[in-house]
């Protein structure tokens, strides 16, 4: 069956939408593998420090399965009592060493994210993944590996023990989410969830594992799994992104984005990247249209295919980030 042949079809009712979704979110789960239990981390400070605007503190926490995850949270001046709140996820390409401190550079969208959204008035958290930033060698083999090495060494050992990578990555964004929503200056019913490519992806599944965030922003990563393989441009993607048994069920990307339906959902990608071939990414959004009408919301999804543009975070898109979230949070 070829990816367009693939078609899943649109329930005729939000009641049919609704008893179909737990097992979508089951069928998830089991994909992920065996994780360990899930949990709220506490938050070991390492430093605190003024910034513009506000204050960062850099932290880490034991995630209960053999591996501390470092971390910055930022904390906008003058908060009284809760408000709005990003969990900001970091993109991969290749660039190992960067992890979360993307949030303080200026080359991935014209503007470091994280001041900018601090600046907005947002608490901003943001973790290191598996194998990048402060945790790049922290593999099997420890410093003797770093980066592609430390993330190849990991998929295998996870396997090994009935996991995914991919399923531990999300397990480590999930005890990040507990923490965010259990600090103080955080509203629970305003945090919403943004990320590049990797971070895409780690923002799209959250959203589609736990309905506590308010919105999600996935940018410049919307691949449809029959789409790119029929593409073929398979290693294009890290070794992180292959999920065993994901073309077995009948499960797609547009099922992930539908499960955040009726929550706030913005799609920002570039009309020509590779990684997101178009015609896979129009069937997702024709598909999360429908069903965001089934709840008579369908101002609550929108997307922007930016023309020309290929696997890229644009100045436009993030503008889009920060318009989306004052509006929603």
């Amino acid at each position: 069956m070829t990816a367009a042949e693939f078609i899943i079809p649109v329930p005729a009712t939000r009641a049919d939408w609704e008893a179909q979704r737990p097992d979508i979110r089951a069928r998830l789960w089991q994909l992920l593998g065996d994780l360990p239990p899930l949990f709220t981390p506490a938050l070991h400070i390492l430093r605190r420090e003024a910034c513009p605007g506000g204050t960062l503190a850099s932290f880490t926490f034991d995630n209960g399965a053999g591996a501390t995850v470092y971390g910055d949270l930022l904390i906008p001046d003058g908060r009284r009592g809760p408000g709005p709140a990003v969990l900001y996820q970091h993109m991969h390409g290749g660039k190992y060493h960067i992890g979360r401190s993307e949030l303080f550079q200026d080359w991935l969208c014209g503007t470091a994210p994280g001041p900018a959204l601090l600046r907005a008035g947002y608490v901003v958290l943001a973790i290191d993944a598996y194998g990048f930033g402060a945790r790049w060698s922290q593999g099997p083999r420890g410093p003797q590996d770093s980066g592609i090495d430390t993330e190849n060494a990991l998929f295998k050992r996870f396997l090994w023990e009935g996991r995914t990578l991919w399923g531990m990555m999300l397990r480590d964004d999930l005890l990040a989410l507990n923490a965010l929503l259990a600090c103080p200056e955080v509203d629970a019913a305003r945090v919403g969830l943004t990320g590049m490519s990797l971070g895409g992806s780690r923002s799209t599944w959250l959203a589609a594992l736990d309905d506590r965030p308010k919105g999600v922003i996935p940018v410049a990563q919307m691949t449809r799994y029959r789409d790119f393989l029929a593409a073929g441009h398979l290693n294009q993607h890290s070794i992180y992104y292959y999920v065993p048994g994901v073309l077995r069920q009948p499960i797609e990307m547009e099922l992930l984005t539908a499960l955040a339906a009726p929550r706030p959902q913005h799609i920002l990608i570039g009309a020509d990247d590779p990684l997101s071939p178009l015609a896979g990414v129009q069937t997702i959004i024709r598909f999360t249209e429908q069903i965001y009408r089934l709840y008579d919301a369908p101002q609550q999804f929108t997307a922007f295919i930016e023309p020309g543009v290929g696997h890229k975070y644009t100045p436009a898109m993030f503008r889009a980030v920060l318009a989306a979230f004052q509006q929603w949070l």
